[in-house]
């Protein structure tokens, strides 16, 4: 039997870093054990296309035998799924996330998550990715922030593009278990007077994205889909 978890997520769009400091002070006045881990720089390449059964195979021999497991059974009945890269201060992973609701795999507010670190450069990953028959759909440059808040995951992240934005997270390995902890979660958001954003605007903003990355990546602008 193999153990997946499941990243059920809600984010807000947060848009300039006073309101992002006015979250994290919210944060830290409301729960006593409120935890600030540091921040760090991340590249997220978005790949579109291609196999996960081909894309395993590529990857086998940088992969241990448990995330191989994994990853074949993600492979063996995924429907929907999203494939990126990741440098995050010098480490180098390769990230499979699977939709298990209605929403995408890309942007979904529960998802089937799976992620390895590999001992090969962002390059030379990006490189076998490509060649399990994928392309590019789009390059991302970020600053995160990572918190513990009341029994979940928050990350404050300052994102090419989109401006500020806040992830809020917990990790169930029961499928079933998704719409109760989403509640959870958007009660949480209630709390502390952040909106979620909408799925139809996340995906119109990423679609803008998607198709003006180039534009975006590695600087600090910002636009602005409603």
């Amino acid at each position: 039997m193999t153990n997946h978890s499941y990243e059920i997520e809600i984010k807000s769009l947060l848009g300039n870093k006073d309101a992002a400091e006015a979250l994290k002070q919210k944060m830290k006045a409301a729960d006593s054990a409120f935890i600030e881990h540091g921040s760090h720089k991340q590249l997220n390449h978005y790949f579109i296309g291609g196999n996960l059964k081909d894309l395993a195979a590529k990857l086998d021999s940088h992969l241990p035998d448990d995330k191989k497991t994994l990853l074949a059974d993600i492979a063996s009945k995924a429907r929907d799924f999203s494939v990126r890269t990741r440098w995050a201060d010098g480490t180098v992973l390769v990230v499979v996330k699977a939709s298990v609701d209605d929403t995408t795999s890309s942007n979904g507010t529960a998802r089937l998550e799976w992620e390895s670190p590999v001992t090969i450069t962002m390059e030379e990953l990006d490189a076998l990715v490509l060649s399990a028959g994928f392309t590019y759909q789009a390059k991302w440059s970020r600053e995160r922030e990572d918190f513990s808040y009341k029994g979940a995951n928050v990350s404050i992240d300052k994102n090419a593009g989109y401006g500020y934005l806040a992830e809020f997270e917990m990790i169930a390995d029961n499928p079933e278990a998704a719409d109760q902890t989403k509640q959870q979660l958007r009660d949480m958001m209630a709390e502390l007077g952040v909106e979620e954003l909408p799925q139809d605007r996340l995906a119109r903003m990423f679609d803008y994205y998607n198709a003006n990355w180039a534009e975006y990546y590695g600087t600090d602008k910002i636009f602005n889909i409603e």
